[in-house]
């Protein structure tokens, strides 16, 4: 079978599934997402592979993946674009007492217990050749991310994006996600460069280039915007601004995404040039690419090699961990600075959303080799996990509030 032909199959299968299992998410009250993450695990080695081992070899060749894995990167740099842009600066600079301490205690216990837990496994789970600080750092990391654009996706559907309470979650959200980035990109630095010495170059050149996008570029392509107004033009304009930034950080040894990320934090929120990328951009990869990023991350998931006891416990005392940590943590502190336990609980179910972003950093740590085979598919269980507990916790904190 020709390749273009099998890349076609394969997408109409993974966009067939989504579109099958959306439906049945939707009744379950769960986001689309949930039912695209759903659809990349089932057509993976955990099911589909394992049902129909024959079939899954020709709709899913070795050979064909890593086509397969750039395409959807494609679709991450634009997804990561999407989310950057979509992080309001504004509140990270007006944050709150409460929402201050509240993103701090978010991602300093999960940081701290991810990194605890990591650093008992390591000499057992992380890959040979792996040092024991970047593998540390980097599951304290995976353990604090909270999945922004998926937490306002389902406070848009339960009418609570703009309470004071989603408001407070998602500023908790943005200044986590923005502070999980920035050690993200030094991990990835450390790890590229083979220690914490050599990546003093990477590390510097971030910083020149973080500079020449705030003093340079941002005002630019202020200027720009607001002379042309929102045309095909600033579509390109963006488009080029983002592969070049993706470009750039990749090539001082970070990765794309970084670069992508911070393109659309630096990018100016000019309505006529949102509507352009929104409209034309962001359905193609919301509805095409990212469920293809969804199928690869699943194809790289194997349920079944999590097949002994000790696996099985290592899996749950991840889950509790992150649940303990990011959930809990976050409630916790958020009722230390005054606020009622059920306003507190709801800051925790809303904080312990992983989803999407917690895949793609999961995928960053696979691909850097720091995660093994068995441990992305630990990690890849709790994200899920934590993420579909996020609508029915919900369910059952807020619908007696609003019934009383």
């Amino acid at each position: 079978m020709p390749s273009l032909t099998l890349l076609l199959l394969q997408i109409v299968v993974i966009l067939g599934a989504c579109r099958l299992l959306t439906p049945v998410f939707a009744r379950l009250g769960q986001p689309s997402v949930m039912a695209e993450m759903t659809a990349g695990l089932l057509l993976g080695p955990s099911c589909f592979g394992w049902l129909a081992p024959d079939l899954s070899a020709f709709v899913f060749p070795d050979a064909s993946l890593s086509t397969l894995a750039l395409i959807s990167q494609v679709g991450l740099v634009l997804f990561m674009f999407l989310v950057g842009w979509r992080l309001d600066v504004g509140h990270l600079k007006s944050i709150g007492r409460v929402a201050l301490v509240t993103s701090l205690v978010s991602i300093i216990v999960p940081f701290s217990l991810g990194s605890w837990v990591a650093a008992v496994a390591w000499y057992q789970y992380a890959p040979p050749g792996v040092d024991a600080v970047p593998f540390v750092l980097f599951m304290g990391t995976a353990m604090s991310i909270t999945a922004f654009p998926v937490l306002v996706r389902i406070l848009m559907d339960r009418q609570l994006l703009t309470t004071t309470i989603g408001t407070l979650a998602v500023a908790c959200a943005a200044f986590g996600d923005a502070v999980g980035w920035l050690i993200l990109a030094a991990i990835t630095a450390i790890v590229r460069a083979g220690s914490l010495a050599d990546a003093g170059l990477p590390l510097l050149g971030l910083s020149v280039y973080a500079l020449v996008m705030v003093g340079i570029v941002r005002p630019m392509l202020t200027k720009f915007v607001r002379r042309r107004g929102g045309t095909s033009s600033d579509l390109a304009v963006m488009l080029v601004t983002v592969l070049v930034s993706a470009y750039t950080t990749d090539a001082l040894g970070i990765h794309a995404l970084f670069g992508a990320f911070f393109a659309g934090v630096i990018m100016p929120r000019a309505a006529d040039a949102e509507r352009v990328f929104t409209d034309r951009i962001e359905p193609i990869t919301t509805a095409l690419l990212v469920p293809l990023f969804f199928a690869s991350s699943g194809l790289r998931t194997s349920v079944p090699r999590i097949n002994d006891w000790e696996l099985v416990g290592q899996t749950v005392l991840i889950l509790t961990v992150a649940v303990a940590g990011k959930g809990i943590g976050s409630a916790v502190a958020a009722r230390a600075m005054g606020m009622s336990w059920a306003d507190a609980f709801l800051i925790g179910i809303m904080l312990n959303t992983r989803g999407l972003v917690e895949l793609v950093v999961l995928n960053i740590g696979l691909d850097l080799g720091i995660l093994s085979p068995v441990l992305f598919s630990m990690m890849v269980i709790m994200a899920f996990a934590t993420t579909f507990a996020t609508s029915p916790l919900l369910s059952l904190v807020v619908r007696p509030r609003r019934t009383s």
